[in-house]
């Protein structure tokens, strides 16, 4: 991991730009982390926006995490941000966006074309990083992921030990297949679900979240639409990471693969 810039925000948090085999991301720390007293980790997820424009709502996010004594990182989309353009995600999005303007059924190959290829390439770039944040010393585990993609946070919890809880933001644009690796998760989990989301199958996310095989779930539905969640739910998500997070010895830093 290269760190490209580094600096400390008014509240005391550690901001760290890198890159990681050219992926950029960035890595937040609590003040208080050190190798004497490591942290826990979360792992913040974000749409395929780009971490430019997603910047704002991320730092938020780590502000927040860090006050509760949490580090966080994040790392950019293939194909998003300053990341080399990828075709056929950019043909998928632009396919998906006609439809959804012209009111069109949203098929499921559609949503294979965009998802699939999505989750197969982000997600070990995820784990890499996560073996690369679990190296240093002011950072100890548990790990939790937070937000993002759904199917990205699913395919994460089926295959990645070292993340023991996950955060997730309802989503009904999920590949059939999900469904059946969603069946395997087991991790503890928060689901996060904007009942008058415009752009969500409201009934689709309510299967999805049905399909999830943990014995620990629970379902946080607000009225309003994607854009008008409440400062308070992620307060509810807070409590849910210190529950599952704090006090919980670390993992192993290796790689799990």
């Amino acid at each position: 991991m290269h760190v490209t810039s580094e600096k400390r925000l008014d509240d005391g948090v550690l901001e760290r730009e890198f890159t990681l085999g050219g992926i950029p991301g960035i890595l937040w720390t609590p003040e208080a982390a050190s190798a004497s007293a490591p942290v826990p980790l979360i792992l913040l997820g974000h749409p395929t926006l780009g971490l430019r424009t997603m910047y704002p709502r991320l730092v938020a996010r780590a502000r927040h995490s860090a006050a509760e004594g949490f580090a966080t990182a994040t790392i950019e989309l293939p194909g998003c941000g300053d990341r080399p353009r990828w075709p056929a995600l950019d043909q998928a999005r632009a396919g998906l966006r006609r439809a959804m303007q012209a009111g069109e059924p949203v098929g499921d190959e559609m949503v294979d074309a965009l998802v699939l290829p999505l989750v197969d390439k982000a997600v070990p770039e995820w784990q890499d990083a996560l073996d690369a944040f679990l190296s240093l010393p002011e950072i100890g585990g548990p790990v939790g992921y937070s937000g993002g993609v759904i199917s990205i946070g699913i395919r994460l919890a089926v295959v990645e030990p070292r993340i023991v809880a996950a955060g997730l933001f309802a989503g009904s644009l999920v590949p059939r297949v999900m469904f059946e690796e969603a069946r395997q998760v087991t991790i503890p989990l928060h689901v996060l679900l904007q009942w008058d989301d415009e752009g969500n199958d409201r009934q689709a996310a309510l299967d999805l979240f049905d399909a999830f095989g943990s014995r620990e779930k629970s379902l946080y539905a607000n009225m309003g639409g994607h854009t008008g969640v409440p400062q308070f739910a992620g307060e509810t998500a807070a409590q849910f990471f210190a529950r599952h997070l704090k006090g919980r010895p670390g993992r192993e830093t290796g790689s799990s693969r």
